[in-house]
């Protein structure tokens, strides 16, 4: 059986995080986007140490819609390179799994 996959990435704000979230349920390529507002970061970008304010997203989905999920995901996403870490789930509640499945992919 298919097993649930969580996907991990940050947005500037949870006004466009939502929306990419909205869009990726819409599509059934995640079957919930949970967004967490103000996370603070430090990251070195292209040779410097920078801090910002961003919110963490986490996917709810399944293995085999990770290459999709990750296109569609990078093709909405703000970020000229966006963080994109497929999470692997080893274990799931049953109902959990199922609503997932039900959730995503095909109609």
């Amino acid at each position: 059986m298919e097993r649930p996959l969580l996907v991990y990435t940050t947005f500037p704000d949870a006004a466009t995080a939502l929306d990419v979230g909205e869009a990726l349920v819409r599509a059934r390529l995640a079957a919930c986007v949970n967004v967490i507002p103000g996370m603070q970061s430090v990251y070195a970008w292209k040779g410097a140490v920078e801090r910002g304010t961003e919110v963490v997203a986490i996917l709810k989905s399944r293995e085999g819609l990770a290459d999709a999920l990750a296109a569609e995901l990078k093709r909405r996403h703000p970020y000229e390179t966006p963080i994109i870490l497929h999470l692997a789930v080893s274990d799931a509640d049953p109902d959990t799994a199922a609503w997932i499945r039900a959730e995503t992919g095909p109609v």
